[in-house]
């Protein structure tokens, strides 16, 4: 609860109003104004969305590139042998390999931030399920993290894709950028996550698909957003 949190945020809470639904490019100044890390903090936003995740049909999950990145240098990973080792290498992939790259995570190693495979390597990627799936570093066709053009999705990722997911609650929470980054591109990013998850619509929701909407820095307090602004 807000009452238990620091100064700072106390501080910065003062000058949230609860009350009102923000424009996006204000809610987005706003974050950034009260940010008080002493650090270069992640924007996140998050949807609460009118679906049942108990429903296949009602579940997101994709990936996109954002037009201004993340601000995060991503650290990549190819599960890939022979000519797709190699394209991925030429790409930039930081890690590649086979039975040893699968004998590494399994001996603890999990310094990288996304995961890619090529179809042939999924029984093998497979046994690392236990390990990289609650971490949510499991490659997954539906985010293009296993796939044949190892050279794009290794592009992709270090380009500044950011995967999406509905949790069970119906929330889809996805970090667009840092408080460093110019107003004007947090909100082209923020507006790309919007249109995204709006076209993921599942057909079978009546009523109002999102219900909420909200960002914040990776300290500060939340700000809502007006869903007519984007």
């Amino acid at each position: 609860m807000a009452k238990n949190r620091g100064k700072k945020y106390q501080d910065a809470l003062k000058k949230v109003d609860s009350k009102r639904e923000y424009a996006v490019n204000d809610a987005v100044q706003l974050v950034k104004d009260i940010d008080f890390a002493n650090f270069d903090s992640t924007v996140e936003v998050a949807f609460n969305l009118n679906v049942d995740t108990k429903q296949a049909d009602q579940q997101l999950r994709g990936a996109v590139v954002l037009p201004n990145g993340t601000g995060k240098d991503q650290t990549v990973i190819v599960f890939a042998e022979g000519d797709n080792a190699k394209a991925a290498e030429d790409a930039g992939a930081d890690f590649v390999g086979s039975d040893d790259l699968v004998e590494k995570i399994q001996d603890g190693w999990l310094d990288f931030d996304v995961a890619i495979a090529t179809p042939n390597m999924m029984p093998k990627v497979g046994r690392l399920g236990r390990i990289l799936g609650p971490k949510g570093l499991m490659p997954n066709p539906k985010t293009g993290t296993v796939t044949m053009d190892v050279a794009k999705a290794v592009s992709d990722a270090k380009a500044g894709q950011v995967t999406y997911r509905t949790d069970r609650d119906g929330n889809v929470a996805v970090p667009f950028g840092k408080v460093s980054f110019d107003t004007d591109k947090l909100v082209e990013n923020l507006k790309t996550l919007e249109d995204i998850v709006v076209k993921a619509r599942p057909a079978s929701v009546r009523g109002t698909y999102i219900k909420h909407a909200s960002i914040a820095s990776t300290f500060g307090p939340s700000v809502t957003l007006d869903l007519t602004s984007f």
